[in-house]
């Protein structure tokens, strides 16, 4: 994945540096003084260009000395030497991006953490429970069994309990407070 983008298929600018006889020596791309200078003068316009892309100090220092390094090593492909910074910004947008990409990756292959789940011993107990309030359950009249499994299983109200059994609301009451009364102590009792 290129940081710099690539050269056209223009013909190469080349920059004249001095004469040398009838020979014309030529130089293209930007030199590693006119870089280094730059660099050095936009150090801190990167760290905060940065800086807004990232959130930690020391990635924004790294994504900047690393804009360096690959600047440099593609420095004749700065054809402009005026545009050195602009190169120097497009790879530390860059790279923040793909800083940013590599933690998101990250985050994503984090293992989950498991559920709260009960142990097996618990499951177990909770099982034992359910199964003896359902003989308890079987054990109430069926009044009592109706109103309790309206009320607390299907979760009505004792209005709707006393419409849906078609009987009054003293009588919801009293069929509950019987049943309730009537599971606690066949729960309590020994098995």
């Amino acid at each position: 994945m290129p940081v710099i983008a690539p050269m056209p298929a223009a013909r190469p600018a080349r920059i004249p540096t001095q004469r040398e006889g009838d020979e014309l020596s030529v130089t293209a791309g930007t030199t590693v003084d006119h870089l280094t200078e730059t660099y050095r003068a936009h150090y801190r316009s990167l760290l905060g260009l940065a800086a807004l892309l990232l959130d930690d100090t020391a990635s924004c220092e790294d994504v900047v000395q690393e804009a360096f390094i690959r600047v440099h090593s593609a420095r004749k492909r700065v054809r402009d030497p005026e545009k050195t910074l602009a190169y120097l910004r497009q790879t530390v947008v860059n790279l923040s991006r793909s800083a940013l990409r590599r933690r998101i990756l990250g985050l994503k292959l984090l293992t989950k953490p498991m559920p709260d789940m009960a142990s097996a011993e618990e499951g177990a107990y909770d099982q034992l429970e359910r199964d003896e309030l359902i003989k308890a359950m079987r054990g109430l009249q069926r009044r009592q069994r109706e109103v309790l499994v309206l009320r607390y299983f299907a979760d009505m109200t004792e209005a709707q309990v006393a419409e849906t059994l078609g009987i009054s609301l003293g009588s919801v009451k009293a069929y509950g407070s019987r049943g309730i009364a009537a599971l606690r102590v066949a729960m309590e009792a020994p098995a």
